[in-house]
């Protein structure tokens, strides 16, 4: 049995800070969902802690720039912020959400962890946020004429780094289409950049989200070490590459090992990218996605067309927005023993969008039982909003 130290309630959050070492079982979730009410969602910082030594371990030359958009919540922040990771953020309030954690560092060391551990990897920015990240002088990314342009006039202090555009082959969500500058003008845009009076210390890329094709990573490695050759032939002196996301998280068997790809990565990386050029990646999914889950209870239930149906009180538009946002499909596990057969699973909502799955596998099950989804973590809460009056689940954190 869990020994809790402290409940901290905030807002719709529940932090709970349990001794570390305790494993999140299913006597565990079936105690905390009766102890905090459901539909919840709890997420253990001891598996937080152990994917970012996994990363560290693998690829070692790479520092870690959690991409806070996998997810924003606080707490989890704070966890990477000890673990010594750095972070990539994509809007103001990320950015925010990271500055709050150097509330008691002085002025410089605030502004050292900015420009050494923050970057700013969305290529668009709104004129209002370049104006409020200017006097962060921070590391930005872009990938077009324009942003220049808007850099230049409104965060005039910021660094800059090329997104490129690579292969997306085979991600589960695909980013190409929207971002990244073309290989063959990639040098034209730095030297717009430098004529605009602006630095330009790397190259960045994003093999798109879930990606489980190595080669998305081996070309786009070739294309970055291309454009680093003709950028020093035009004298650019860069500093860093930003090998991005997409790192797989390890949802079922058909996902290849971590350690693969990392070998895969490391061979390139040393071959074409001699130190001290610095590598950095954003992984977000990988980090978090193992490490929540996410428990409901059955607030009804029917039979549709000689199918079994169940309506939990958490959703589509809620925990398991990833279905229609992150295009991936969470599986529903049941605390019931027993045969199983193929069901529907809807959400609360008056939407029928609101349909978590049509064909899941669990056991007779009654009004009021509970059913939980594991790995969870990333992305899951994204969109979570208060659609039909619904609440969002509570977040539990334990092993903090």
């Amino acid at each position: 049995m869990i020994l809790e130290l402290a409940v901290l309630t905030h807002f719709s959050h529940t932090i709970v800070i349990a001794p570390s070492g305790q494993s999140m079982d299913q006597k565990m979730l079936i105690r905390l969902a009766k102890s905090h009410g459901t539909p919840i969602v709890v997420v253990d910082h001891k598996v937080l802690r152990e994917n970012y030594a996994q990363f560290r371990k693998f690829l070692p030359r790479v520092q870690v720039y959690y991409a806070v958009k996998a997810n924003s919540d606080s707490a989890i922040v704070q966890t990477f912020y000890d673990a010594g990771a750095s972070f990539d953020v994509a809007s103001m309030a990320e950015f925010l959400n990271v500055h709050e954690k150097l509330a008691k560092l002085s002025a410089k060391e605030q502004q050292d962890f900015i420009w050494d551990r923050v970057i700013y990897a969305n290529p668009i920015k709104a004129i209002e946020t370049l104006e409020q990240l200017d006097q962060y002088k921070p590391l930005v990314t872009y990938d077009n004429h324009e942003e220049v342009i808007k850099i230049a006039r409104y965060a005039p202090h910021s660094g800059l780094v090329l997104r490129l555009r690579v292969p997306n082959t085979g991600s589960m969500v695909e980013l190409s289409s929207k971002f990244g500058a073309l290989p063959g003008e990639a040098v034209d845009l730095m030297s717009f950049a430098r004529f605009s009076k602006l630095e330009v210390e790397g190259v960045s890329f994003h093999v798109g989200s879930q990606c489980t094709n190595a080669q998305n990573y081996v070309q786009a490695l070739h294309l970055a070490a291309g454009i680093f050759a003709e950028a020093k032939l035009r004298g650019f002196d860069l500093k860093l590459l930003d090998i991005g996301g997409g790192f797989p998280a390890h949802y079922d068997d058909t996902v290849p090992a971590f350690r693969r790809l990392a070998a895969t990565i490391n061979s390139e990386i040393g071959r074409l990218f001699p130190e001290p050029i610095e590598i950095l990646a954003e992984p977000g999914r990988f980090l978090v996605a193992s490490a929540a889950t996410a428990v409901a209870k059955i607030i009804g239930k029917a039979v549709r067309g000689g199918k079994p149906c169940y309506y939990l009180d958490d959703g589509i538009y809620h925990t398991f927005s990833g279905v229609i946002f992150d295009h991936c499909q969470y599986h529903l596990k049941s605390f019931k023993k027993g045969p199983t057969q193929i069901c529907s699973v809807f959400g609360p909502t008056c939407d029928a969008l609101d349909t978590i799955s049509l064909a899941e596998e669990l056991p007779d099950l009654d009004v009021g039982d509970l059913v939980y989804s594991e790995n969870i973590g990333a992305y899951s809460a994204a969109s979570s909003t208060h659609f039909n009056g619904f609440n969002p689940a509570t977040i539990v954190h334990v092993n903090k």
